[in-house]
């Protein structure tokens, strides 16, 4: 796989006189990384998989004559960790977001078996089953929670060189690339990335500002 912003690059690598196969994309441990290092693919295969894993349990999460209480905790407990694998990595965008946001919605219209003719708003659904968003706002703490894993512990040498690290060279054409770190500054508020960094080091308050995250 060749990660460049120089798209015409076409590297030929041999080992024992044998072509190595270039790849656009492979999945690994189970999550899909690709050539351009965005995660809306990844985001997208979850979905389509906890939305299969809710067809599946279909029966439970709508019926009825369970609490609606008693469900929402069910579906927080087998739907939401097939979503969420491997958040921590992702690097959240606009439409990205709006489409988790969309897909907490579906399960809950799909639980009260509400259908889109009967033009009931999100609010309304929200107070029906006595939640607020909450996926989007689980992927933000994890994600936080793990910068401060990663930068607490010395095993991580490398991802915190990765992090701290800077390429001395100009900044190509165009407008800049959202990243992994600049969705943890805009979420913690922490805007400079040497605070951000120290404030990782401590534990206690790295845990307050990472519970604040809304």
């Amino acid at each position: 796989m060749l990660i460049s912003p120089n798209t015409n690059l076409n590297p030929r690598i041999t080992v024992d006189r044998k072509d190595i196969e270039r790849v656009r994309q492979y999945k690994y441990l189970g999550a899909w990384v690709n050539e351009e290092w965005d995660s809306e693919q990844e985001i997208k295969t979850r979905i389509e998989i906890a939305r299969a894993s809710f067809t599946k349990m279909k029966k439970v999460l709508c019926c009825r004559q369970l609490n609606i209480k008693l469900r929402v905790r069910i579906l927080c407990c087998y739907i939401w960790p097939v979503v969420l694998y491997g958040c921590e990595a992702w690097t959240i965008k606009e439409d990205t977001r709006r489409r988790l946001d969309a897909f907490e919605m579906w399960c809950y219209r799909r639980m009260l078996r509400l259908s889109w003719t009967q033009k009931v708003t999100n609010m309304r659904v929200l107070q029906r089953v006595g939640m607020s968003r909450k996926l989007m706002q689980t992927v933000k703490k994890r994600k936080v929670a793990y910068l401060g894993h990663i930068l607490r512990n010395e095993r991580y040498q490398l991802l915190q060189l990765i992090m701290m690290g800077k390429i001395e060279e100009k900044r190509r054409r165009g407008r800049r690339r959202k990243s992994w770190l600049r969705n943890i500054r805009e979420w913690t508020g922490v805007t400079i990335v040497e605070q951000l960094f120290r404030l990782a080091s401590d534990r206690e308050e790295f845990s307050k500002l990472t519970a604040n995250v809304q």
